[in-house]
């Protein structure tokens, strides 16, 4: 397992991340959803999912801007929320400089809450090596690991490594897109799950929310909680900064 050791913070907080956008708003989904949340969405992601709903956070798209990790927790200081989503794109991608933003944003006083959007094809390893070490990470800093499925396309790049690494306050979402979706994060759940809650998200379009919620319940399911994205009913889908 790889580790890093970082820099001082005088240091790693010169170092600058491609950026999709910074914003406050509600948190959509998981078991934080309905919390006064700033989103923190880096550039650049791994993956090419087939229902991706952020295309614009990675190539072809360009970043809309550079910080460096001192201007963008500024930024996320100048609102009152105390919990901040870290999101892409795959936030996890730029490795030490991603650990160095969790660092610094873990730093932030007001901050009680930093939950990590991270889509199963990063290795958690060394993040969670950081998390154990420093108690502010231990504190503040959860994962919510999305593991595709066979509808994403992107299936075959989960790391099921990861479930190692999760504890009870992370998360797990398996965004269900077909009946074979349904059918492969149940047996994922049993065979990998140990710790955290696990969330089942539909894909509107093809598993409906009422369709999800009836399979739930016949499995049965007592555990899994159905986690809709609350901004997408609130505002129009493909409205960004909300």
């Amino acid at each position: 397992m790889r580790k890093w050791d970082l820099p001082e913070a005088s240091v790693y907080r010169k170092w600058s991340l491609p950026m999709v956008e910074i914003f406050e708003t509600i948190e959509g989904e998981g078991t934080a959803a309905g919390y006064p949340t700033v989103f923190v969405r880096v550039f650049h992601c791994n993956l090419r999912c087939t229902w991706c709903d952020t295309p614009y956070s990675y190539a072809p798209a360009q970043p809309e801007f550079e910080a460096t990790i001192e201007e963008i927790v500024e930024r996320i200081g100048r609102f009152s929320s105390r919990r901040i989503c870290f999101t892409g794109g795959e936030p996890l991608i730029h490795r030490e400089k991603s650990a160095a933003l969790l660092a610094a944003m873990a730093s932030l006083p007001h901050i009680e809450d930093i939950h990590i959007e991270t889509n199963g094809a990063i290795d958690l390893a060394p993040f969670d090596a950081l998390r154990r070490k420093h108690p502010e990470w231990e504190r503040k800093v959860r994962f919510v690991m999305d593991y595709k499925l066979p509808a994403s396309g992107e299936e075959h790049r989960m790391i099921r490594d990861n479930f190692r690494y999760l504890t009870q306050r992370d998360e797990m979402k398996f965004v269900i897109g077909s009946e074979e979706d349904f059918r492969h994060a149940v047996d994922v759940v049993k065979q990998h799950h140990r710790q955290g809650q696990v969330l089942f998200s539909p894909v509107w379009e093809t598993m409906p929310p009422r369709r999800l919620v009836e399979k739930v319940l016949a499995e049965p399911l007592p555990q899994v909680k159905v986690s809709l994205q609350l901004h997408k009913i609130i505002w129009d889908p493909a409205e960004r900064g909300v």
